[in-house]
């Protein structure tokens, strides 16, 4: 890959099918979901910074229960492109919805936990499976 950023090359119907075919799954997917973000008016997951109030959209990669201090704890792991955060449901054991490769918007306030961002709680709408 090329050490221009996509936004960066041209932009001609030729070249965006040539982009196409020669990136993985993976790259597209994750271009798909960029532009998602933009779309929505969301914020980034990689411009967010501790301590931010953010309303970020991605797709959920993992869930996972996890007990923290005795008290169970729904994790998920949003992904928007740029990067990943874990989503938090502290006392919860499941959420109708929450599961792998599911879309949703959420929004709170960012902290850092062991080097990664963390939403604890946060307000959240499901997006609608499938093309949009």
């Amino acid at each position: 890959m090329s050490a221009v950023p996509r936004s960066e090359k041209p932009v001609g119907r030729f070249r965006r099918m040539l982009d196409r075919l020669s990136s993985s799954q993976e790259d597209l997917e994750s271009e798909e979901l960029r532009e998602d973000t933009e779309t929505t008016g969301c914020t980034r997951i990689g411009d967010c910074h501790d301590r931010q109030i953010v309303t970020v959209t991605g797709t959920l990669r993992t869930v996972t229960l996890r007990p923290r201090a005795g008290v169970p704890a729904l994790e998920a792991e949003l992904f928007d492109g740029s990067a990943a955060l874990d989503v938090v449901w502290l006392g919860r054991r499941s959420i109708v919805g929450i599961e792998p490769g599911r879309r949703l918007i959420a929004s709170g306030r960012i902290s850092m936990s062991r080097g990664r961002r963390v939403l604890f709680n946060p307000k959240y709408e499901l997006r609608p499976l499938g093309r949009e």
